[in-house]
């Protein structure tokens, strides 16, 4: 068979190159057959549907006759959406790394008939430009050299295969408060004092790296910490990587002022953006983080619903083939849509000029003036931006990417959930659980979840984020909703993480020990754009164990944190979440709220303290005491509103007055390290 096989898949990025002229296949079992049968190497090429440089590649390449015969004469061809196969792509980007270059999307990676790596690179253009040859060249010459020095090709593949199942450490760690009190203070210098973000551009929100920023703010009582989280976030929130109009956060800036995005909307980034914020309005209060978690969670629930109530994973970044084209404006449109008055106090407000803030364009942001206006001024700006959304949805939209992934969810979920407590929406908890609902009963076969959802169709095989992910989601829906059914879940995924992705040794694999076509089982302890499995089973360790006081969970989180110790000796801040979950390990804090009714006074004092990592049962009335080992089947007494207060398995007597509790959870969550 010599055709383009893509047109029966369902992911979004498959299906944008379904008409290629290339021959291409999807990634699996008969695709590596064809490999070995016709003796032809691989072409890998790996992107997704948001990815503008994806886009360039196709047109220039992908879409052209004599390129796509070059293609199909020497390769056989394999397509992968890094967001459906991430266990695919993080193999071979790990590979490029391995060979000295610098990863991103697309991926092209060049593998011999048994699939494994020898050489690579990310865009190549259809001539030789930007330094880099032209494609049809590198095609050309990869395939002489895979005929002609065939022997080199099978050295060098072996060597790099082999080097992916090895991670460099060097001798372990002692991970404990004064390293990471240490470690808080040097973070800060790498943070942009006046930006915030890490010094330099491009700009990510990195979320790892600020959330172990936070938290060691608050342990070690470290101003300049919370002041480079706080900022980064108000900057974050005020620049144009944040869409003013519509809500939801792009996916990073191209310069160090956060005001030029790269305008793809990824679920994961607001997700984690929108749980950062939660936890940072709790110790501040600051009005801008609230509106903005609002805001977003409204765009989350406006544009981002998919099939069932779960969420999708993407806009794009593109829409009539430019990209940004659906979120810029110029003077003119503006004042046509509000008129001169109004659009007088938009521009002002919003950075809107004639010349445009960005290549003759304007992206809306509020750099400039960051402090909120009066509660009256903020009201008409509000319905400004109302009429220019309106006005916006008329133009062609970008592409949306509605696959429902498994691990993305998880963190929405758990994010929604965290925030519908602290803010007492009980619609946003409904939503949650509904996308939790959907994802743990139809994206299920056997008792093991799938990775992907589209079209009627769950597939690709779950990897250890999924999980990591859905038992963090299950938990912090337990203890929002007391609702047994979750802790269930999250105890079942958990031994199916055990049974399946432990690794002795290396710690939780990226693929099970089951999935047939990776050539290398993966167990990175870094964290990527989002956070790593390992990471995030570690926090969830220690909620289980203090949920349940099953001595098995805190034997595995000691392992894990042994096993990564060399890890993070070599490289700390590449580890920022497991370093971060370690405070959980180190002192594990539990908070469970008695109250019956709406939220009383003893909720909003727990919601007045930040509290990162802790386990908070804030419907513990709703469910068994008994469930909840670590308070020893302690209820509230005489049937009236309590709090308990648990670090470790020391739990407080029975806290009644809100300004008590307050006291009390100041004093758990700080320590003062030794000096050394």
């Amino acid at each position: 068979m010599s055709e383009n096989r893509l047109g029966k898949e369902t992911s979004p990025y498959l299906l944008q190159h379904k008409d290629n002229p290339v021959h291409w296949w999807a990634w699996g079992p008969d695709a590596l057959e064809e490999a070995k049968t016709s003796n032809k190497p691989i072409l890998l090429s790996v992107g997704y549907a948001a990815c503008h440089w994806c886009h360039v590649m196709a047109h220039e390449s992908f879409e052209d006759d004599d390129t796509a015969a070059v293609m199909n004469e020497l390769f056989v061809n394999i397509k992968v959406d890094r967001e459906e196969r991430p266990d695919i792509d993080a193999i071979y980007m790990g590979a490029l790394h391995k060979l000295g270059q610098q990863g991103g999307w697309p991926l092209t990676m060049f593998l011999d008939t048994d699939a494994r790596p020898f050489w690579g690179g990310t865009y190549f253009p259809k001539e030789s430009a930007f330094g880099r040859p032209a494609f049809k060249d590198v095609l050309r010459k990869v395939a002489s050299i895979h005929r002609d020095q065939h022997d080199d090709v099978v050295h060098n593949a072996t060597i790099i295969t082999k080097a992916l199942e090895r991670s460099p450490g060097g001798p372990p760690i002692d991970i404990d408060d004064s390293l990471l009190n240490d470690l808080t203070t040097r973070m800060v210098g790498a943070v942009d004092p006046t930006h915030g973000g890490i010094n330099g551009a491009p700009k990510f929100p990195q979320w790892s790296f600020f959330w172990l920023l936070w938290r060691g703010a608050i342990r070690y009582r470290n101003d300049d910490a919370k002041t480079a989280v706080t900022n980064t976030l108000r900057n974050i929130c005020q620049g144009g990587i944040y869409d003013h109009l519509g809500g939801g956060f792009a996916r990073y800036s191209v310069d160090e002022l956060w005001l030029v995005p790269h305008f793809e909307k990824m679920l994961y980034d607001n997700a984690l953006l929108i749980d950062l914020l939660t936890e940072a309005w709790r110790e501040t209060r600051d009005p801008l983080f609230a509106q903005r978690i609002e805001e977003t969670v409204t765009w989350l629930l406006r544009e981002m619903l998919a099939e069932g109530g779960a969420f999708a994973s993407s806009l794009d970044a593109d829409s009539e083939g430019e990209e940004g084209k659906f979120y810029v404006w110029s003077l003119e449109e503006v004042i046509k849509c509000l008129g001169d008055d109004d659009a007088a106090v938009f521009s002002q407000t919003y950075d809107i000029t004639k010349d445009g803030n960005f290549e003759g364009h304007n992206i809306p942001n509020r750099l400039a003036n960051q402090d909120l206006k009066s509660a009256e001024e903020e009201a008409r700006l509000a319905g400004m931006r109302a009429r220019l959304l309106e006005q916006r949805s008329k133009r062609i939209r970008p592409g949306f990417d509605d696959k429902v992934l498994a691990d993305w969810n998880g963190l929405m979920i758990a994010a929604l959930s965290r925030a519908a407590v602290v803010f007492n929406r009980p619609d946003w908890q409904e939503a949650a659980m509904k996308a939790f609902l959907f994802i743990k009963d139809t994206m299920t076969k056997d008792g093991r979840l799938l990775h992907a959802y589209r079209s009627g169709q769950a597939k690709a095989p779950a990897t250890a984020s999924d999980y990591a992910n859905m038992i963090w989601a299950a938990l912090r829906l337990f203890q929002a909703t007391g609702d047994t059914s979750t802790l269930e879940a999250a105890k079942a995924w958990t031994a199916v993480l055990d049974k399946h992705y432990w690794i002795e040794g290396a710690g939780y694999a990226m693929a099970a020990d089951d999935t047939q076509d990776v050539i290398v089982r993966m167990a990175p302890g870094q964290d990527d754009a989002t956070p790593n499995a390992n990471a995030i089973h570690l926090a969830n360790l220690a909620s289980l164990h203090l949920i349940t006081a099953d001595q098995d969970y805190a034997k595995r989180s000691r392992q894990l944190v042994e096993t990564f110790a060399p890890q993070i000796a070599a490289n700390p801040i590449g580890h920022a979440g497991i370093l971060a979950s370690v405070m959980d390990h180190i002192a594990p804090a539990l908070v469970a709220i008695f109250e019956t009714g709406e939220p009383g006074t003893l909720t909003e004092a727990l919601h007045c303290v930040s509290l990162p990592g802790a386990t908070e049962i804030a419907a513990a009335a709703k469910t068994d005491a008994d469930q909840i080992s670590a308070l020893g089947g302690k209820s509230a007494p005489n049937n009236q509103a309590a709090a308990f207060a648990c670090l470790g398995t020391n739990c407080s007597l029975p806290i009644t007055d809100p300004e008590t509790l307050r006291k009390q959870l100041a004093g758990m969550r700080r320590t003062t390290p030794k000096q050394t």
